[in-house]
């Protein structure tokens, strides 16, 4: 359990948290439904946001991870919390949390992906695949679980992937991963096609709230790269502890941008980049203030195009009473990698070799 504002905050609450000011864009035509209070025990989700949200969360990392992986030079693996998460079912992932709500492991901050070079993928498959035998870590207090034997089942049929969280970065096994890989990925994603945002090709200008620094109107919209100042401090020390930097990557409908950590730190520190408040809400319906900071795309690199667009899909989950929730979600779809952002990548690589 995390403490938020005094209060604790159950893992699956607080990795689904959605800003409002993203649900007032994307969802302002949807009506109210009588769905909006729909039960998923032992919490809510407050309508088919949510469910979006997180189906376009999951789809997002995964085209980054195919478009590193079809470059044949570098593969990718999900690593944070959220990345790792059963990805087609919210209930299992829901109980997936569950679980790593009650294992006295180190939950510190994570980077959403792992990035190494593809010479490394027979000896992260070998680390991956004695993760993976490990039936149950002896972290997971299963006597606190509701029908155990189920639960148990649920875990054992987890991938080593999905796993890696319930062990702590000091275990060997972890620590051989990290050593092998050549970046940390803190992936953002959002719901605009950023050719068709107003001021996507304006050049930054002098701004007096900036003290004559280069930036746009605080209304302007543009693509930026979103950092939650709540995530800086553990994003940093994740960096320092582990000895591999990090960077950001942030999907847009149809094309990305990435910035190191550092040098978004460093836009920050100089007064280029302003923080904003923002309200988040969590499916439970609690909602909390946090300060952002939204850097301009002109400071990042061209990260990736999308190739392919992907399909919308209306689906919906059906709880135990039968009630029903529908929503869309994203399949397919393709991005690929720039010739600046694979460069990007082997000079990282060369730098720790």
């Amino acid at each position: 359990m995390r403490d938020a504002g005094g209060k604790n905050e159950a893992l699956f609450e607080r990795l689904l948290e959605v800003a409002s000011e993203e649900l007032e864009l994307d969802f302002a035509f949807v009506p109210t439904v009588p769905w909006a209070q729909f039960l998923l025990n032992p919490r809510r989700l407050r309508g088919s946001d949510f469910l979006m949200r997180w189906s376009q969360g999951q789809w997002s990392e995964s085209r980054l991870i195919e478009a590193v992986n079809e470059t044949g030079q570098f593969f990718a693996l999900p690593y944070g919390i959220s990345s790792v998460a059963p990805d087609n079912d919210v209930r299992a992932a829901e109980l997936y949390f569950e679980f790593l709500d009650r294992a006295n492991v180190n939950q510190a901050k994570r980077p959403d992906l792992l990035i190494f070079p593809s010479s490394r993928r027979r000896e992260v498959d070998e680390i991956l695949k004695e993760v993976s035998s490990i039936s149950v870590p002896s972290t997971i207090e299963t006597e606190t679980i509701e029908n155990q034997e189920a639960a148990l089942n649920f875990f054992q049929k987890l991938t080593g992937t999905q796993k890696l969280p319930f062990f702590d970065e000091g275990n060997p096994l972890i620590k051989n991963l990290l050593q092998m890989s050549v970046l940390g990925i803190e992936a953002e994603n959002s719901l605009w096609v950023t050719e068709k945002m107003p001021h996507y090709r304006e050049q930054l200008r002098p701004m007096k709230r900036l003290g004559g620094k280069p930036g746009l109107p605080k209304n302007a919209v543009t693509p930026t790269i979103i950092l939650k100042e709540e995530d800086i401090d553990p994003l940093i020390a994740w960096e320092e502890g582990n000895n591999v930097p990090i960077h950001i990557w942030h999907v847009f409908y149809d094309r990305a941008f990435g910035i190191p950590l550092k040098k978004a730190l460093s836009l920050i520190e100089g007064g280029l980049i302003e923080p904003s408040e923002q309200t988040f809400q969590s499916p439970g319906g609690a909602t909390t203030k946090k300060r952002i900071f939204k850097i301009y795309h002109h400071y990042a690199y061209h990260l990736g195009e999308t190739i392919s667009q992907p399909e919308l899909i209306a689906d919906y989950i059906l709880d135990k009473n039968g009630h029903i929730l529908p929503y869309v979600r994203f399949e397919g779809g393709k991005l690929r990698l720039t010739d600046e952002a694979i460069g990007m990548l082997v000079k990282e690589l060369e730098s720790r070799t």
